[in-house]
């Protein structure tokens, strides 16, 4: 979906090089299973284009890390499937969604890109806390 939305209530947000990306992360109960050490969140991310060319996200690379400090890293072409092309003032946005087996964790990371120009950057992901019920304290 692109055009001009704002950031999710609640959320997580960073500007690199007059982009902004917003993460919303929600923890999803009903698909975890604290018994056994199965904890699941959907995150929900805008990628808004606030500068005056054109951008495509070409790949990206998250570090997830757990309650206990494992680190795991994600690398990968697109989102979602997709490597959205962003005017000046659109946004696209998506859903997506990780695993624990903490009842806790942090997340962030980068989306490479390319401007119009053929130049390559990467604008950062907000590093942002997944905080569940079973958790007592918040890590982020």
């Amino acid at each position: 979906m692109q055009n001009s939305h704002s950031a999710p209530t609640g959320a997580y947000s960073q500007t690199t090089k007059q982009i902004t990306v917003s993460v919303e992360p929600i923890f999803l109960d009903e698909e975890s299973n604290p018994a056994a050490n199965q904890y699941f969140w959907a995150y929900h991310v805008v990628i808004q284009n606030n500068g005056n060319d054109t951008v495509q996200l070409l790949s990206r690379y998250w570090r997830i890390t757990n309650a206990q400090g494992m680190l795991h890293e994600v690398r990968g072409d697109g989102v979602v499937g997709e490597q959205p092309r962003l005017g000046p003032g659109e946004a696209f946005e998506y859903t997506s969604g990780t695993p624990l087996s903490t009842s806790s964790g942090i997340m962030g990371g980068t989306y490479q890109m390319i401007s119009g120009n053929g130049d390559s950057f990467d604008i950062d992901i907000p590093t942002f806390s997944l905080d569940s019920p079973y958790e007592g304290h918040a890590v982020h």
